[in-house]
Parts: structure tokens; sequence; C-alpha cells
């Protein structure tokens, strides 16, 4: 058996189908590594260069942001031609990639969900309200909301890998059913909540799926602004008249900028609901619904009490947002 010395890795990465034999423009790295003498296998960490090619461009519009990842790695022995393996090389891998994460405790390469793309087990919508919810297309062969069957199909292409599947108004419950279309994989309630006082704002994240995510703020919602700017000292004396105006000051503002905040509160929700405020939280990418446009805010309010029913008895989560974009407009 050849003794391993180095590994040359090819990434592709693509959208579409997948193939064994993708196309020479999707090569998007090629990696080479030589084996550590007191070792036997070589690694490579692809996870961070793969995700540089799945990037978000959220307008409330739910797309599917995968992409396949076919990796090809040619295997060369340590002798003094450096050649291939006579067998067994090259060795061709293809996964499909999401922009999501696993925790510490999860282990290395966990396997997150492969069915529903969200880890609560109770939705909160405003009654009268249609909602959205992620799945994996090629591990879901049904989900059942109220009783109404929608059968999934997955034709293999990765945009249509993550499916949202609406939620119908006012709807009480979903079950979620793997291909062979009778082992329930997950259950959810829904909540309708009335809220005739406060405004209503729904906030879209990226969940550690990689699937957008809504949670809805019921109740009472802060805005505020914070300033920076600069000044300068001008001289105002008119040197024809020697005296200056009074309606001339001698201090002049410049380089005014402004930050627009928002706070906003849950409402009362149950313990379930921790998880889904962790992962807004530790999200790179939050948006807001707020005055009929999609605007992009960055979580500013970062340490989180975990509540509890018996700790806290009443449970809501008040977080603050400072969104993404300077108040004066000063794109260039």
């Amino acid at each position: 058996m050849p003794t391993l010395h180095r590994a040359r890795l090819q990434i592709y990465i693509y959208t579409g189908t997948v193939t064994s034999t993708p196309a020479s423009t999707d090569l998007r790295y090629t990696l080479d590594k030589t084996k550590i003498s007191t070792q036997t296998n070589i690694l490579f960490e692809i996870a961070e260069l793969v995700r540089d090619y799945l990037t978000h461009s959220f307008n409330d519009d739910y797309a599917s942001v995968t992409a396949w990842v076919t990796c090809i790695t040619t295997l060369y022995e340590s002798d003094a031609t450096d050649s291939e393996f006579a067998s067994g090389s090259p060795v061709t891998q293809s996964f499909l990639a999401f922009d999501g994460f696993g925790t510490f405790e999860d282990g290395i390469n966990p396997q997150l969900s492969d069915n529903a793309l969200f880890s609560n087990s109770r939705f909160y919508i405003p009654e009268d309200t249609a909602g959205k919810f992620p799945i994996l297309a090629e591990g879901v062969g049904k989900v059942i909301i109220d009783g109404v069957t929608t059968q999934i199909t997955d034709n293999g292409n990765s945009n249509q890998k993550i499916q949202y599947i609406t939620i119908p108004a006012n709807s009480s419950s979903i079950q979620i059913y793997d291909t062979n279309d009778t082992t329930l994989d997950k259950t959810v309630t829904i909540e309708n909540v009335c809220e005739p006082k406060h405004t209503v704002y729904k906030v879209t994240f990226v969940n550690k799926y990689g699937a957008y995510q809504d949670i809805y703020f019921f109740k009472k919602t802060t805005e505020s602004m914070t300033i920076k700017d600069e000044t300068f000292k001008t001289n105002t004396i008119d040197n024809a008249s020697v005296t200056y105006a009074t309606y001339k000051g001698q201090r002049q503002r410049y380089n005014t900028m402004a930050q627009t905040k928002i706070e906003l509160n849950t409402g009362f929700v149950n313990e379930d609901f921790n998880q889904a405020v962790e992962e807004l939280l530790l999200s790179e990418n939050v948006w807001i619904r707020f005055e009929s446009k999609t605007l992009p805010v960055i979580p500013t309010k970062l340490d989180m009490t975990f509540k509890t029913s018996v700790n806290d008895r009443l449970i809501n989560h008040t977080l603050q947002f400072e969104f993404a974009f300077n108040k004066i407009n000063n794109v260039r």
C-alpha cells in the first residue's frame, strides 16, 4: 500500500444541480498540503473558503442561499518521483453548503437538521397574518398545516433546496414529515397574537441552519438617535466696517452623522423561544420590516439571559438594534 506524502485539493463551488465533473470555470481554490511526519492523515478546513460564495441579499423574498461544493482530492506517494497513487486517486466528493454553524457542543462537522430548518417549536404570528418557515426539501416528504397537506418535491437544484412554506393566516399547528411520509419529524404550535395597541415589527435573520427565519416583536418599541459632529471656529469680522454680524456664529458645525436605534420587545413567549433569540443575536445578517421597507440592522445589546418560567414566570425578550446605515445619506 502506498504511503501518503501530500495531497492536492481542488474546490469547485457552483449553483444548479450537482455533478462529479464540474466546469473548469467553477474551480475556486486549489490547495496543496504535505503530510506532517508524525501524522497519518492530511486535513483540509474549507468552511470559511466556501462561505465566501454564500451571499445574502434579502428583500423579504426568502431565496434558497445554498451552493454545491465538489472536492477533488489527488493523493501523492512519498517516493522520489512524487507520483500519484496508482489506485484510489483522485477522490471526488460533493456537498451541499449552507451558511449555518454548529456549536462547540455539537462537535466537529456536526450534521444539522435535515428536515425543519429552525430550532423552536412554537411560532408567534400576528392575527390575520400569513407566515413562513424554512425546510430542507430533500429531507421532507410532506407538511400538514391544520389538516391541509402539502407534498414537498426536490428537483436537485440548489435554488430550491431550502423551501419556505407559507403558513395561512390564523393557522394553529404544523406537522413536518420525513420523506417516507409517515415519520413525524417535528410538530409546531402557532400562537396567533392580537396586538391592538403597539406596532408589530418583523425581524428576519439567518439562523444556525443558514435559512431565513422570522421573529415578530409585539410590544413596546423605543426609537432613539445618536448624533456625532465636529465644529470649527471661524472669523466673522468684516474688515471693511470693522464689525461683525450677531446672526453669524463663531462656531460652525460640520461632519454631522446620526445613527438610529430601535428597542423591541417580543411580548410574552415560552422558554422554547430562547433558542430562536440566541440564534438571532449570533446572526451576522439581520433585517427589519420597517415602514414598508426591508432594512438591515445590527443587534447591539449582545448579552442574553436565558429566561425560564420558574425564574421569570412571564418571559419577555428585549432586544436592541442599530440600523446598519447612517441617517444622513453619505453613500458614495
